[in-house]
Order: structure tokens, then C-alpha cells, then sequence
């Protein structure tokens, strides 16, 4: 399901959104079109670059039409850490990621501290992640992804290292329980409003990775928080 679905950033016509862990900027690229005043960010420079190929392909094929481009032009992207943000307090009346950083760094209570700290006034933070219980079952998608083969409580990282398993870190995922993020949420000088679990969509007949129409009717894979800075 997509924002456009389900409305969690609400309108945002004149707002001033941050896009954490934006990867190709594909969120920050949407709520643009909506008319609010958008930066993207992430770690990754290759990905900030495939975003700048993604906006002249758009400005190319406009310019064939003989359309006007985006409303914005290209989009602003800054290579930056999630939890060190270049941005004065309150610089944002809206923060979002789509499974962007929060599962990937060590300390995510010190990013939604940071995350606050940009926030003015009562402003929204939304931010989507696999969901907890996912950590408990194997990732894959037939039945044998049915039954539970770790702890949910087991807070040891997922990572990837070069070669057999000796050399450099390639990737690293980070497991908190719902219970973790919650109180990460409210230290950070938030407030949780609403905690979505998307249903998988009984259209969706489509099999990627872990995900599939079997597990999706019985396990939630998607957990969004939706989240007020306490003014």
C-alpha cells in the first residue's frame, strides 16, 4: 500500500518535508507533485545519484512532450547520517522514511532524537519499517516461512560481511520489538498517534523475497508510526 492509500502525511501543500533514508527519492519525488517544499537525504551517495538520473529521465521526457516538469524542478538531495541531520531545530513541519535508516543504524533512539529536533511545533513524523514479528520467522515465502525459528526478544544485528563471514561489513540490520520502538519514540519527546499494519492487499499475487500472498494473510510485514512532536 502506498501514501496514497492511506493518507498519513495528511495534506501537505505548502509544507516543509524532510525524506530521511530517501534512497532513489521516490516519496519525496511523490509529495512534491502534492505541492509541498521537499528535501531528500541519504547515506548512500549511488543512491542519491540513481534519484538525479531518475529526475533528468523525467525533465527529458517532459521536454519531448513539450510538458512542463516537475512542479519543483529537481529535487534537493544531500548525502548526510539520519542521525546527524545538517538542518537548524524546527526546520520541518513533516519527517518521513519508507523502510529508510531506522532498522539499519545501531542507536535508532538517537535518530528519532534527531528526527524531534527538526520537527517545529507539534510537527509529524512518519517512519515504516518491517514489521517486529517478522524476526522471529524465516524470510522466505512458502510455508516453511510459517513457523517461528528465533526469538522475537533476540536483539542480535543481522549482518553481511565480504567473503566468509571474516571480512569488512557489508550490511547490518538492527532488531528492536514494538515494545523498543515505542519507548524510543516518547525519550525522543514524541508521541505516538496511531501504529498502522498494512493487510497485504488480496490483488497483490506477487512473490519477492520473504513476501508472498501466503504469508501476508497471516503475519503483518509492515509496521508504520505515526508520530506528534510533543510541543
Amino acid at each position: 500500500m502506498s501514501e496514497s492509500d492511506l493518507h498519513l502525511l495528511g495534506d501537505v501543500r505548502g509544507r516543509r518535508v524532510l525524506e530521511f533514508g530517501a534512497g532513489a527519492a521516490q516519496g519525496a519525488r511523490y509529495l512534491a507533485t502534492r505541492g509541498a517544499t521537499v528535501v531528500a537525504t541519504d547515506l548512500s551517495l549511488g543512491m542519491l545519484r540513481q534519484a538525479r538520473r531518475i529526475d533528468a529521465a523525467r525533465a527529458r521526457d517532459a521536454a519531448r512532450a513539450e510538458e512542463p516538469g516537475s512542479p519543483n524542478g529537481p529535487l534537493p538531495l544531500l548525502q548526510c547520517d539520519a542521525c546527524a541531520l545538517p538542518f537548524a531545530d524546527g526546520s520541518f513541519d513533516v519527517v518521513f522514511s519508507a523502510y529508510g535508516a531506522v532498522p539499519f543504524v545501531a542507536d535508532s533512539a538517537a535518530l528519532l532524537r534527531e528526527c524531534a529536533r527538526v520537527l517545529a511545533g507539534e510537527g509529524l513524523l512518519v517512519f515504516s519499517t518491517t514489521h517486529p514479528m517478522r524476526w522471529a520467522f524465516p524470510d522466505v515465502p512458502d510455508a516453511a516461512g510459517l513457523t517461528a525459528t528465533m526469538s522475537y526478544f533476540d536483539r542480535t544485528p543481522y549482518t553481511e560481511r565480504v567473503g566468509a563471514g571474516e571480512g569488512p561489513l557489508t550490511y547490518a540490520e538492527h532488531h528492536r520489538t514494538l515494545g523498543d520502538r515505542v519507548r524510543e519514540i516518547t525519550a525522543a519527546g514524541l508521541r505516538l498517534v496511531d501504529l498502522v499494519e498494512p493487510e497485504w492487499p488480496a490483488h497483490n499475487r506477487q512473490t519477492w523475497g520473504g513476501w508472498s500472498p501466503l504469508r501476508g494473510r497471516l503475519l503483518p510485514g509492515t509496521a508504520i508510526f505515526v508520530c506528534r512532536r510533543s510541543g
